[in-house]
């Protein structure tokens, strides 16, 4: 029988993600088989997750993916000792406006997988009100059962009493303390972490991370919190469409942003996947019937791809008589231009007239529903789908035809539409799921 466990926080910033990779790495190490999952739309953190476990973590989304998807997503756990599900933001928080299962909200797939939730509470800055903050968030929401809470950055022995006292008052269970530990931070950048492949010391990482909570957190304990849970069978579907027979994929460090559940959705439709890396000046395949340019970092590396002609005139070439089609950094790619952060412009392929810049940095964070007024790869002019869009980058130019009508979780329309020109399109939103 599977164990499950959901591991949330009252905020961002809380520790979910390194308690979460230390306790996989942990449970792992005492022989257990552990399957990790996401909650939300992160697309970072599996890839994390994979390294803890030795196996690939999805994400569970309740605003882009009816319920039949997740459980179908969900059951691949039921082969493992535990699932631990990581939560995004704080516990309840998601959209105002409910989407295909939910608001989004890490407690919409607690509740509906039945997995007790691991708080992880950082009493820094305060003692007793932390206990005061775990049990508003245990009452908050009928449905949503609270397993115990773990204190993270815990400032003295004397701190944690306090915190230990009050939790206790509460009747809350508190199931380890963690000290500040600065050696086991994960680096960042603008978007998040940098991603795991990025990292040469990420597994070294993970085992400090495991080895430190194990000294501090009652594994035992931990684990008798969790709920006995068996998957639903899998009678639901991804409502996954792949964009062709022989799919072209950009991969690496500029293009890294690919949802794990999209990619064995693409395979399991019967679709074969081919890789290519455009830092290395590496071109579309020439016997794939589509190209995909997936999201990543490529103001990173914008003088590069800029001077990387190989790439850029295989892109060019092949959509001359197959689809090309960019999410997020993919589409400024085959844009016109990119200006980066120091404010230098670099010419892409030019396949679609939009122009980007980095210069002046905004964030656009948010759920998108959109509706195709022209066709995309995998799907027709009309279909609704549901993604995520995440970036810093300001359109300076977006003259194309709009590929779509998009609009935010409270359904108002957004500028960012997308284009089309020819067999190009592209999108600022990461396709997660259709709506139909």
């Amino acid at each position: 029988m599977t164990a499950g466990l959901m591991i949330s926080a009252p905020a961002s910033g809380a520790g979910k993600t390194t308690l979460t990779l230390a306790l996989a790495r942990a449970y792992r190490g005492r022989g257990l088989n552990v399957q990790c999952f996401k909650s939300g739309p992160d697309y970072i953190d599996p890839a994390f997750h994979a390294v803890a476990t030795g196996r690939a973590s999805v994400n569970l989304d309740s605003w882009t993916m009816p319920r039949e998807a997740i459980e179908h997503l969900a059951g691949r756990g039921a082969d493992a000792d535990l699932v631990l599900a990581e939560g995004s933001m704080g516990l309840f928080d998601g959209v105002a406006a409910r989407g295909a299962a939910g608001t989004g909200a890490t407690a919409d797939i607690a509740e509906m997988m039945g997995w007790p939730v691991l708080l992880v509470i950082d009493p820094s800055g305060q003692a007793q009100t932390a206990a005061a903050v775990a049990a508003g968030l245990r009452d908050f929401r009928a449905g949503v059962t609270l397993a115990g809470v773990v204190l993270n950055r815990v400032a003295s022995p004397r701190h944690e009493a306090l915190v230990r006292g009050a939790m206790t008052d509460a009747g809350i269970t508190v199931l380890g303390a963690l000290p500040r530990h600065a050696e086991i931070a994960l680096p960042k950048r603008h978007l998040g972490l940098v991603q795991a492949e990025e990292q040469a010391e990420v597994d070294g990482l993970i085992a400090e991370a495991a080895r430190f909570v194990a000294e501090h957190v009652d594994l035992d304990a931990v684990l008798r919190s969790s709920r006995a849970w068996s998957p639903p069978a899998k009678t639901g579907s991804l409502r996954v469409t792949p964009p062709g027979q022989r799919i072209a994929l950009a991969r690496d460090a500029a293009f890294s942003f690919v949802y794990p559940h999209m990619l064995e959705a693409w395979r399991s439709a019967g679709a074969e996947i081919v890789t290519f890396s455009p830092l290395a000046d590496e071109g579309p395949d020439a016997d794939a019937d589509v190209c995909w340019l997936p999201g990543g970092y490529p103001e990173l590396h914008a003088g590069q791809l800029a001077a990387n002609t190989r790439f850029l005139d295989g892109v060019r070439g092949f959509a001359e008589t197959r689809p090309v089609h960019g999410e997020c950094g993919g589409y400024m790619v085959l844009g016109t231009a990119l200006t980066d952060a120091d404010g230098v412009r670099h010419a892409m392929a030019g396949l679609l007239g939009l122009e980007t810049s980095y210069a002046k940095r905004r964030m656009h964070l948010g759920y998108r529903l959109a509706e195709l007024g022209s066709p995309m790869p995998g799907h027709a002019a009309g279909a609704l789908l549901r993604g995520h869009e995440f970036h810093y980058s300001t359109i300076i130019a977006q003259p194309d035809t709009p590929l779509a009508v998009v609009r935010d979780a409270t359904g108002t329309i957004v500028a960012e539409t997308g284009s089309r020109r020819g067999h190009a399109t592209g999108t600022f939103f990461h396709l997660i799921a259709e709506d139909r």
